[in-house]
């Protein structure tokens, strides 16, 4: 998107974990004044290559990351896109939040975590979080058409994953190949498998409830396989509102770095004089239960999210490193989530104290 406005947009500071090569593309192209590479085995890689010293210019390479909160409130910064998977982006996140930023927001966990202590921070600041997920993004541009007082509903869609139909049974036989072969989107590993069990539609419900500040009871979850309708928001009037475009998240990017104007975008555009069929179904609770411990977790709020998310992302690395089964990866969540002492009202520090420890437990459990 910044290749595409170069007019309008520079790039201060990039930041990658393991992702050396395509780093290394990004600082020969944008020269950005600071790049951090978090891995230190990348990290050597890197700074090993003869021909990279001379791609850096005066970017200056970082290996840790430390400063990454202070560099992310300097002045200079403008807008800070969040585009790490999972808590790990939780201090960036929050830094941006506490500086008063435009945050361009694709950490769907910093909220699932700490939704209620992001927001009001936000308010207190006057950071501005416009959603970088399609879904989210899709509500976000529904609201523009009333006022959020006077929405009744939000409506999350779904694809349904590579599974959308499937009995529990018949996902017990389910391998980490068969997870990772999702019909519309080309994602990391972890979120991939979180769309395969519907895991992602839970944080994704989690993430409404604060990010809008609407109740657990005014969202709803509808699969559509097409991946056109984004979310839909529904008045007290009766009107339902759609943000519908072919699945590129180009689009959603682009417009939480624009917003709220709407630039010529380099995304896919719909063939209008071909004929389309869109189906909307109801989601099968009993196949994908994850979609209930997100409602559970939206409706109980305090440190459900972060327990929640925490032991999923270590259950689906054991999964993906052969140690448990497709259908245990919710069963694990489920039961630590149970189990958990519960504070309704928790501190940052709370917070990352019960993300620790549902960690260990995901690690014990069997």
């Amino acid at each position: 998107m910044i290749r595409q406005h170069r007019d309008r947009f520079q790039v201060l500071g990039l930041t990658a974990h393991r992702s050396a090569a395509l780093l290394q593309e990004q600082i020969s192209e944008f020269q950005p004044k600071w790049a951090l590479l978090s891995s230190s085995t990348a990290f050597q890689e890197l700074v090993s290559d003869p021909n990279f010293p001379g791609q850096l210019g005066n970017t200056e390479l970082i290996a840790s990351s430390e400063s990454l909160p202070e560099r992310l409130r300097s002045a200079e910064v403008d807008i800070v896109l969040t585009a790490v998977v999972g808590a790990a982006g939780l201090p960036a996140t929050w830094a941006a939040v506490d500086a008063g930023k435009r945050v361009a927001l694709a950490n769907k966990e910093a909220l699932v975590v700490a939704g209620p202590l992001i927001m009001r921070r936000a308010a207190e600041t006057g950071a501005v979080i416009v959603p970088v997920d399609s879904e989210h993004s899709a509500i976000f541009q529904c609201m523009q058409a009333g006022r959020r007082t006077n929405v009744r509903r939000i409506v999350l869609t779904a694809s349904g994953g590579p599974f959308r139909g499937w009995t529990r049974q018949e996902m017990s036989q389910v391998t980490p190949a068969m997870a990772m072969n999702h019909p519309t989107w080309k994602m990391g590993p972890k979120i991939t498998v979180d769309s395969a069990t519907m895991m992602n539609k839970a944080l994704e419900i989690i993430e409404a409830r604060w990010l809008f500040e609407v109740t657990s009871e005014q969202i709803s979850v509808v699969i559509h396989p097409q991946s056109l309708f984004h979310s839909f928001v529904e008045y007290d009037d009766g009107s339902v509102i759609s943000q519908i475009s072919p699945p590129d998240m180009k689009l959603p990017i682009q417009y939480a770095l624009t917003f709220p104007e709407r630039l010529p975008c380099p995304c896919r555009q719909f063939d209008w004089t071909q004929t389309a069929c869109f189906e909307l179904h109801p989601p099968d609770f009993d196949a994908f239960p994850a979609l209930r411990l997100g409602f559970e977790a939206a409706t109980r709020g305090g440190t459900c999210g972060a327990v929640l998310n925490a032991a999923n992302e270590v259950a689906v690395d054991r999964f993906l490193n052969g140690e448990l089964r497709f259908v245990q990866i919710v069963q694990l969540v489920e039961e630590i989530l149970q189990s958990h002492r519960f504070d309704a009202h928790p501190s940052m520090a709370a917070l990352l104290q019960t993300d620790a420890w549902a960690r260990e437990e995901a690690v014990r459990w069997n």
